[in-house]
């Protein structure tokens, strides 16, 4: 076996060690694996256009990162909160089981990159959540904050994730079908997806609950920080 193309593992290693440039330093470890592999510069070439063009569909992150990070440097999340402190008897549950039905609607829809971590959740989602959750609780501090953040990034998921498979086109449900075909069960992609609505549906009424339980056990914390406060203020001075 020839390990040189091992080469390129090493250079993955070093350039992430001395902090140069991620795009630059994987595409400096594909060179070296190819040429260490015995490849000519032009099969190399080849191999990378090829690579290239068939995930260039990532060329929308990079170009919707820097958009987002404007869009925060100007101020989209303090503007989220703001937009969402403005409705009233708008709760944490509430708003999150809102998003949550949105979020598998849409996937169920095959629109699964319309929403996402990165898209919605950080600039938009987390700090609604925090605004929606303020409301009950009053000032969050930075651990439940966290905590929030971690629950809506969490909804977005369970939203994805029991949304999906419902469309019948989806990679995922193709793959079911393959899978069960191997083994002598013909299914067609529509029975998958119709089996998959009473997983969905369950998943949403689970995480709902979850929601609510969190909201209130972020009350309960809020409650008894601020009973010890005033408890700490009515302690006569020594």
């Amino acid at each position: 076996m020839n390990y040189w193309p091992l080469l390129g593992v090493a250079t993955v290693v070093a350039g992430f060690v001395l902090r140069l440039n991620p795009v630059l330093v994987v595409v400096l470890a594909g060179v070296v694996s190819g040429l260490a592999a015995g490849m000519g510069l032009g099969d190399l070439l080849a191999m990378l256009g090829d690579a290239f063009v068939g995930n260039r569909a990532l060329l929308l992150m990079v170009m919707t990162l820097p958009v987002i990070g404007l869009l925060e440097h100007c101020g989209l999340r303090e503007r989220a909160r703001d937009w969402i402190a403005s409705f009233r008897g708008l709760t944490l549950t509430r708003f999150l089981l809102s998003y949550l039905g949105l979020r598998q609607v849409l996937s169920m829809l095959g629109l699964t990159n319309v929403a996402g971590h990165a898209q919605t959740v950080r600039p938009l989602v987390a700090p609604m959540s925090q605004a929606a959750a303020e409301r009950t609780t009053g000032t969050l501090p930075a651990a439940a904050r966290h905590r929030v953040d971690a629950m809506a990034a969490a909804t977005d998921n369970v939203g994805l994730f029991f949304g999906e498979d419902v469309f019948i086109a989806l990679g995922a449900v193709l793959l079911i079908q393959g899978f069960y075909a191997q083994n002598g069960i013909e299914l067609e992609p529509l029975t998958i997806a119709l089996w998959a609505l009473p997983t969905a549906i369950a998943a949403f009424v689970i995480h709902a609950l979850r929601i609510a339980r969190f909201q209130r056990r972020l009350e309960r914390e809020a409650r008894a920080a601020q009973s010890a406060t005033t408890a700490d203020t009515r302690e006569p001075a020594c």
